[in-house]
């Protein structure tokens, strides 16, 4: 299974829900599962395991795939939205492997600007999937996290929140959390389990893509409430 099937998959259930459709995530991801079974009972990586007398682990295989790939898609879904704004996005990864020689002139002084000083030990980016910024500027915005559920990287999350923000030059950028939240972290507001602490406290926001009811909070919201947020920072109103 490629990137694009899960795409396909999702543009089935956007023609369906429409604006609705960030509430199918889990659903769209529980389908994308049967189908990347079935082509990895079919793999080379399968049948490597089979050669050597082992079980295929198909969940390890699941994890890695869908991981990586809810990452393309929050960037799919909201790259036209983001860009309507006169920002741009790009992947972390494309900032973090890719040599400053290689990069153009606007990601390499947007990959300067992101840099968090550890002094002796050098400048290093934050782990983050998302990149939004300012072309004209080449300034960083906010920065994205995007995992299935909360255990996965929301405490890391708030690490890079306090580290960002206890530099001039790097306080005003935004740290975001975007999950399906599949294990309900979010879902109550008290009493709050960790991961929703951590969110409330050490983050600028948690978007959720779920069917579920969410209490909501200045901080925790439904996805629907990203890109009105984010206008609101470009315009200077929060």
């Amino acid at each position: 299974m490629k990137f694009d099937d899960l795409l396909a998959l999702y543009q089935d259930k956007k023609r369906k829900h429409g604006e609705e459709t960030y509430r199918h995530i889990t659903s769209l991801l529980i389908e994308a599962k049967e189908i990347h079974k079935k082509d990895f009972a079919n793999s080379t990586t399968a049948a490597r395991a089979k050669a050597e007398g082992r079980i295929p682990d198909h969940e390890q295989s699941w994890r890695a795939f869908k991981g990586k790939n809810l990452e393309k898609l929050v960037l799919h879904i909201i790259r036209d939205e983001v860009e309507n704004l006169g920002l741009k996005i790009v992947e972390g990864n494309a900032l973090e492997r890719t040599t400053n020689s290689h990069l153009s002139r606007e990601l390499n002084l947007v990959k300067r600007a992101l840099l968090v000083d550890y002094g002796s030990f050098g400048h290093h980016l934050p782990d983050v999937d998302l990149v939004i910024y300012d072309p004209h500027s080449c300034t960083p915005v906010a920065v994205i996290s995007s995992k299935v559920t909360l255990r996965e990287r929301i405490a890391q999350t708030g690490y890079w929140k306090i580290k960002l923000g206890s530099d001039e030059v790097t306080k005003h950028i935004k740290v975001f959390f975007i999950t399906p939240d599949e294990d309900s972290t979010l879902t109550k507001k008290f009493p709050a389990k960790k991961g929703r602490a951590i969110v409330e406290l050490d983050t600028d926001g948690g978007y959720v893509m779920s069917e579920q009811i969410v209490e909501e909070s200045d901080r925790v919201k439904m996805f629907d409430k990203f890109i009105g947020d984010l206008k609101r920072i470009v315009n200077g109103k929060k």
